[in-house]
C-alpha cells in the first residue's frame, strides 16, 4: 500500500490544500481517507483534495509526503490518473 500526499500549496476557501493519491488502488485511497476523516466529497476522480490541517493524521496513518511532480509521476505510472480531457468529457468517478 502506498498513499502519497504532496505539500499543501493551493489556497482556496480560506485554507491551503494538497492532494492525496494512491499508486496502487482507489480502494486503498478511499480507506485511508476515511480513516483520516476526509469526507468522500473531497474525492475528485483520481485524488482527494486535503486541507493542510489533515496532514499530521494522514502521515500518522502512513501517507508518504512527496513533491507534486513525484505524486503526479507515480499516479500516472499506476494507471489511475484521469487525464484532464477525460474530466471534461463526462467521465464519472467509481
Amino acid at each position: 500500500m502506498t498513499i502519497l500526499v504532496d505539500p499543501p500549496l493551493w489556497p482556496r476557501h480560506g485554507r491551503v490544500w494538497g492532494h492525496l493519491v494512491s499508486d496502487t488502488s482507489l480502494e486503498e485511497l478511499h480507506a485511508l481517507a476515511a480513516a483520516a476523516g476526509i469526507p468522500r466529497r473531497g474525492f475528485d476522480r483520481d485524488h482527494y483534495d486535503v486541507p493542510a490541517e489533515a496532514y499530521p493524521e494522514l502521515l500518522r496513518l502512513g501517507a508518504q509526503l512527496v513533491d507534486s511532480r513525484e505524486l503526479v509521476r507515480r499516479l500516472r505510472a499506476s494507471g489511475l490518473r484521469v487525464r484532464a480531457r477525460d474530466r471534461h468529457a463526462g467521465y464519472s468517478s467509481p
